[in-house]
């Protein structure tokens, strides 16, 4: 089960660059989840997956030299999830399909992707940490730096459509 979780269903397995192939598989997990329950259940999935995801992360890479593996995927998906949040309550503010709002879905994937690359400030401390709280921990805060990018290129495109 741990294993299952830790690559996000066989995505970790994946390659090229497995950790975008586990950004990619979290979307449609995300766009089943604020279908079904809009984003009170998003919102509790990120929740509920973070202690899961530590858990499925502590159990395999324990005993191994490499504390972050590239096939555990598991961070990218929470990651990506709370990229996506800024879409999901734009989406349920509006009474919107998310993929309505595809614009930001495209913003929160790619920011993620170039916040977990990059690894600024936060992201790159939480990395540099070596354990399975920094392989979730560095994740989470790129989620957190790309929702905040797409919300403030939400608000630029918005404003600009206004004009």
């Amino acid at each position: 089960m741990t294993r299952l979780i830790a690559l996000w269903f066989g995505a970790g397995m994946m390659r090229p660059g497995p950790g975008t192939w586990g950004s990619l598989a979290a979307l449609p997990f995300a766009w089943a989840l604020h279908t079904l329950g809009g984003l009170p259940l998003f919102a509790l999935a990120i929740v509920a997956l973070y202690p899961l995801g530590l858990w499925a992360v502590r159990a395999e890479t324990k005993g191994r030299a490499d504390a972050d593996p590239s096939e555990i995927v598991v961070d990218e998906v929470i990651g990506q999830w709370i990229a996506l949040l800024p879409v999901s309550i734009g989406a349920w503010a509006m009474g919107a399909e998310p993929l309505a709002l595809w614009p930001g879905v495209i913003s929160a994937v790619l920011c993620f992707r170039l916040f977990d690359i990059w690894k600024p400030g936060l992201v790159g401390r939480m990395d540099r940490r070596g354990d399975p709280e920094g392989v979730m921990l560095d994740d989470v805060a790129a989620g957190i730096f790309a929702a905040l990018a797409t919300l403030a290129l939400a608000a630029i495109g918005h404003g600009v459509m206004m004009l």
